[in-house]
This record gives structure tokens, sequence and C-alpha cells, in this order.
């Protein structure tokens, strides 16, 4: 029995309470996330199944973004929805394609964030059909972090662990950095955009990430200093047993001292100091792990670049079930497809 529920707008309090004991908690979910793509173009909505208790008893965090020409929004739902009782798909599914309707949606783009060697729901029979287009990089690499700090070293290759020990004997300064050292850590990030060939965000972009994630315990930034100089930094967010590696930079002078290594490193352990269990690397090349070995020497384009730096932690390489879209209007969504091959 369903019970009586209803449909409400949750508090970004009361929703990311929720988040946080979900099983499949994701900081993609948090009301923090949906009010950074806001502030850049998206909009955002919370919708929540509620209980007569005031309990909330599944939901989700979907987004919105204009379509070329006026036709319309996309709705995206990343990493969810959540649900505590599988009885609640069907009145959720209702209200989240009300929800994407009600903001002028023409299609529904849902990357659950579940991969492949887990179980999934039936796309097909919800509706989904396979889309031409991700939002989050399908392929990532997790590392377990649930043993202890030596063992978690040993699973790493052995140039990884040589680097994250040559990166403490440099009297290099890690350390949480400050609103005011945001600066410091987009002014690499540019640098390493230019160095590995993918986009960054505008300065202001993770200005505003560390406002609304840092604050609140969700989120610390990494920096690495050495006599004065920024090296690297890496900015982690945390939610249940899973923290993210969402980004990541450094400097081109002093390469030599191995801060990229260092930071992140510090970054693991305090993920594994705050109950994680789990830490994502965050994107990796979309392709098979033959490939990426044989390659990643080769290449330095988008998310190669990373790869070399990444595969050396002891992680898994995982890939997710990808993105799916629901189609409300055939028409937009069939221009759009042949708007996104204009542009590949």
């Amino acid at each position: 029995m369903l019970g009586m529920i209803t449909i409400q707008t949750p508090s970004p309090i009361a929703w990311d309470a929720y988040v946080r004991t979900h099983p499949r908690a994701h900081a993609l979910q948090l009301s923090a996330f949906g009010a950074l793509k806001s502030a850049f173009g998206w909009q955002s909505a919370l919708i929540a199944l509620v209980r007569q208790d005031d309990t909330i008893v599944g939901g989700t965090q979907l987004l919105f973004l204009p379509l070329p020409m006026k036709l319309g929004n996309l709705a995206y739902l990343p990493m969810g929805p959540y649900v505590s009782d599988d009885a609640y798909h069907k009145p959720l599914w209702d209200a989240i394609h009300h929800t994407a309707k009600q903001h002028k949606a023409r299609f529904l783009k849902w990357e659950a964030g579940i991969f492949v060697d887990e179980p999934a729901p039936d796309f097909e029979k919800l509706g989904f059909k396979p889309s031409p287009q991700i939002i989050q990089p399908p392929n990532t690499i997790l590392i377990d972090i649930s043993a202890d700090e030596e063992t978690i070293l040993a699973r790493m290759n052995q140039g990884t662990r040589r680097k994250i020990r040559q990166s403490q004997k440099n009297d290099i300064h890690y350390y949480q950095a400050s609103r005011e050292d945001v600066v410091k850590f987009t002014a690499m990030m540019h640098t390493t955009s230019e160095r590995n060939a993918f986009g960054v965000y505008e300065p202001a972009y993770y200005q505003l990430a560390y406002d609304l994630f840092v604050p609140q315990g969700d989120a610390t930034l990494f920096m690495a200093e050495h006599d004065g100089d920024a090296l690297a930094g890496a900015f982690v967010c945390k939610v249940g047993k899973t923290a993210w590696y969402l980004y990541g930079a450094s400097s081109n002078i002093k390469r030599n001292l191995m801060a990229s290594y260092g930071v992140q490193w510090q970054a693991i352990q305090w993920a594994k100091s705050h109950g994680c269990t789990t830490y994502d690397m965050w994107g990796i090349p979309d392709a098979d792990e033959a490939t990426l070995e044989a390659e990643f020497q080769n290449r330095d384009d988008e998310l190669w670049g990373v790869y070399g730096f990444k595969r050396g932690w002891g992680g898994k390489i995982v890939r997710s079930v990808g993105a799916w879209d629901v189609v409300y209007n055939p028409l937009v969504y069939n221009a759009y497809k042949a708007y996104l091959k204009i542009r590949a």
C-alpha cells in the first residue's frame, strides 16, 4: 500500500537531508548543485513524494537548459531519482514528467549514475531510448578506500606510490583552501585546460561551487604550495559513503615536485576520515580498458591527458549505463539531434 502521499516542492534543507540518507546519494542531487547550475544558464526544480507525517519517501532534482532557437527546454535528471520503496516509482515518474512538461521540456535526458555491472531499470519499458548525447563522462575509476592507508597505497602502481612519497619530501605546504585561495585554483584550471585540451568553466563558476559546497561541509578544496607558488589543487565533494574528485588543476612550474600527487593523496585521506569508502576519480575517456592502456601515452586531448594520472591509483575502471532520453516533442527532438550532428 502506498498510503497517502503528496507531491511537494521540498525545501533545500529537507531535500538534502533525504539525499544524504539514501544508499545512492550523489553530489549532483544536492540542492547546491542545482543552485550552481541555475547561476549559469540552467533552472532547477526539486520534486518530493511526502507522507502525511512529512517524511520524504522519494524524489529528485531536475535541471532545465534552454534549447537553441527558443524551442523550449531540455530537462535533465542526473544521478537519480530516489525512492525509499519500489512502490513509489510510478507516482514519482508521473511527477517527473508532469514537472518537466510544466517547464516546457521537449525531452528528458536521464543519466542514472548506475554502472553496467549493477541492477538497472528497464529504460525502454519506462519510455526511454539511448541518447545521442551525454552530459557526464560515462567512464570513471572507483577507488576502494575502505581499507587502511597502507593497503590503499599497496593497490596503487609503483610509479604512483613513488610520486606520492616524492611529493611529501619537498617542503610542499598542503592545506584546505579558504575562499580567497579559489582565484589561485581557477588560474591553474585554465593552465591545466590548455595543457590537456579540455574545457573549463569561467572563474566565477568555481568560486560559487566553493561557496555552495564547502561551508556546508560537503566539499573541500585542497591546495599545494611551495615557496609561495601555487602548484596543484583538488576540489572534492562527499555525500554518504562516496567522494568525487570533481575538479583538479596543476601549474606548469615545479612539476618535478609531484604536488598533484600529494594533493590527491591529501584529498583521499580527507574522504576516508569522513567515512567515505569509495573515491570516484570522475571521468576518463569513453573507451574500453584495453584501448585506454594502449593509447594513453600517445594522446593528450580531452580526458586522455588526465587518464595517465588517474590510472595509477589502484582503482577499478567502470562504465555507467549512459544517457537515455524520453521524448515529449519528436519534431523538436529530431531538430536537436540534427543540431548536434552539425556541431560535431
